[in-house]
């Protein structure tokens, strides 16, 4: 798998964590079957596309990748769903955990030391 493939399943699998993560919260304590369900789908696809990216992708930066897109998008969806309040400095905050994830991207060398990179 190439590295740019890599960063599209690793960026998938944010999305799946902050699923999971919106499941969680809907399962009221796992007594919700449906909501528990798309938890242990979505939580398991999320930790699985985790697992293969981080073939190319160092791990501490797809790790903080993966936890703050996820997170942006949690509170996103929670902001748009009226679940929790928006304001202009939660927006700002958000906006600089998904700029701090993009700097990562951008200071990526690729795969981690002693892998060749494909062509």
């Amino acid at each position: 798998m190439s590295v740019r493939l890599s960063w599209l399943v690793l960026l998938a699998s944010a999305v799946l964590e902050a699923m999971w993560a919106t499941a969680l919260g809907l399962s009221e304590g796992f007594s919700r079957p449906l909501p528990s369900l798309v938890f242990a789908v979505t939580a398991t696809l999320s930790m699985f596309g985790l697992g293969v990216a981080v073939k190319r992708i160092p791990l501490g930066t797809a790790y903080a990748v993966w936890v703050g897109v996820g997170a942006a998008l949690t509170v996103a969806w929670a902001m748009t769903t009226g679940v929790e309040p928006a304001s202009p400095l939660k927006l700002l905050f958000i906006a600089g955990i998904v700029g701090c994830a993009a700097g990562l991207k951008a200071l990526s060398s690729g795969p981690p030391a002693g892998e060749k990179q494909d062509a």
